[in-house]
């Protein structure tokens, strides 16, 4: 059997595996999104469509960056929507494969840990969310990048806080699953962790969003890794 084919038929498990898990366990349909998330997409369909450009996409710790002043290329593309969730993200994958990005750059998962999304659930969305960016828009690179730490000395997003496990589960399994779906897997969780296993405090405003020198550091991480 051919390499191509078994990825293929690996791409369909997966897809088959997470429409079926999903529906057994209760999360078939999405759960409740902020009115953000709405205005943001529609606002998003009526932009006129660039293809092979850099896209961050991701939640509010994506839609935070000012990546075309970061990369100084005004063609990034931004699809960061605060409050966003894996299954927001399949639900708007047509928007996303529309403008066959170059490299696609993908953080998303710690607001699925906060609404207590199991983490089987989260994995196989992201790899559903893979599959079908692969099968879009085969040329495009993608690359996943880890869920963050957070650091509960902040106040404000509790829900958030004190999951690290969970964010350490998810991480591992995506980087387990790199070669396999055909990505790069791309550790910034360790480049954000201060000595007591926490969101490094400078990079940050609030434990969980990042600052501007937190942009700055996650860029110079891409930079070094030779992504950007």
């Amino acid at each position: 059997m051919s390499r191509f084919t078994r990825s293929s038929l690996w791409v369909l498990f997966i897809v088959l595996n997470v429409v079926t898990a999903n529906a057994q366990r209760g999360w078939d349909t999405i759960p409740t999104l902020p009115n953000h998330y709405s205005v943001r997409l529609e606002a998003f369909k009526k932009q006129t469509v660039t293809t092979g450009k850099i896209m961050f996409l991701g939640n509010s710790i994506t839609e935070g960056g000012n990546w075309k002043k970061l990369l100084n290329d005004s063609t990034v593309i931004n699809r960061g929507i605060s409050g966003d969730i894996t299954f927001g993200i399949l639900n708007r994958l047509d928007e996303i494969i529309r403008h066959k990005p170059s490299r696609l750059f993908l953080l998303i998962g710690i607001n699925d840990i906060s609404k207590n999304i199991p983490d089987e659930i989260i994995l196989e969305n992201v790899l559903t969310i893979l599959s079908k960016i692969h099968s879009g828009t085969p040329a495009t690179k993608i690359y996943v990048q880890s869920i963050l730490p957070t650091n509960n000395s902040f106040k404000g997003f509790s829900k958030n806080y004190d999951k690290n496990d969970h964010v350490i589960t998810l991480n591992t399994q995506l980087k387990k699953y790199a070669g396999r779906m055909n990505y790069t897997y791309v550790d910034l969780y360790s480049g954000f962790l201060d000595k007591e296993s926490k969101l490094e405090a400078r990079y940050s405003s609030d434990g969980l969003h990042l600052n501007a020198a937190g942009y700055a550091h996650w860029i110079e991480m891409l930079k070094e890794l030779k992504y950007l």
